[in-house]
């Protein structure tokens, strides 16, 4: 696929994905394809995705696929090195390293004697490795492994973005809650001072004491009195019906 449609072709995956694990999903079966246009073999592919104070993100294009990658939550493997050390690493031929013994046995066990990481440069607080993972073992031969190198580059672009609009994503998901949240404390704090004839002040200092006594969210106290204060469901300012 030529450069400019290739660009484009990533793009749309980023616009046509809601959440960032659907568009790795895709991205993942992209690699995979690419990975058989330059080796004349047959592929699959995974990619790991590390953001700050956040679990990785993995995906595979098939289940042996993502099985190696979710076998490095566990042990050694070579996208691990990759995000360590932000160099390509190629596992083929005789076993080099003992500490990936494990990797190179699971992954023949599924049939492939070749792998392939490359890094993808990202955000600030953001990196990620995409692997193609191939039967025959001289698979990265002949160039096939700079093209794939390439191939990373131009996926970073679509993947730089992708994780900008889920950070905006996360952020307004997490306002929301914070304001649905507050709402339905105000609400609570509001059916206290009625009832008790109480200022804002004692009111939320009372929710709070029941809340530590409890060792429970202060939501989840300020909900249950909303609860027993309305027989129906209710709704706050920011939410849909609870």
């Amino acid at each position: 696929m030529p450069g400019a449609r290739l660009s484009e072709h990533l793009q749309d995956l980023v616009l046509e994905n809601a959440s960032i694990d659907e568009f790795l999903q895709e991205l993942s079966g992209a690699i995979a394809e690419f990975g058989e246009s330059v080796a004349g073999c047959r592929m699959v592919s995974s990619v790991r995705l590390v953001r700050d104070r956040q679990p990785a993100v993995l995906a595979g294009s098939d289940p042996a696929a993502l099985a190696l990658e979710q076998l490095q939550e566990r042990a050694a493997g070579p996208a691990l090195d990759v995000l360590e050390t932000g160099r390509a690493a190629l596992l083929a031929g005789a076993p080099t390293e003992p500490r990936l013994d494990r990797y190179r046995r699971t992954a023949a066990r599924w049939g492939i004697h070749s792998v392939l990481s490359v890094p993808v440069a990202l955000d600030q607080g953001a990196a990620a490795a995409l692997t193609y993972l191939a039967a025959d073992p001289d698979a990265f031969d002949d160039g096939a492994a700079a093209s794939c190198e390439a191939f990373a580059a131009t996926a970073g672009k679509s993947m730089r973005l992708a994780v900008r609009l889920g950070t905006v994503q996360d952020m307004n998901a997490d306002l929301l809650q914070a304001m649905k949240s507050r709402t339905t404390i105000n609400l609570a704090s509001g059916i206290l001072m009625a009832q008790s004839r109480c200022s804002q002040a004692e009111a939320f200092t009372l929710l709070s004491k029941v809340s530590n006594n409890r060792n429970v969210k202060l939501r989840l106290v300020a909900e249950e009195i909303l609860r027993r204060f309305e027989s129906g469901p209710y709704s706050t300012d920011f939410g849909t019906r609870a």
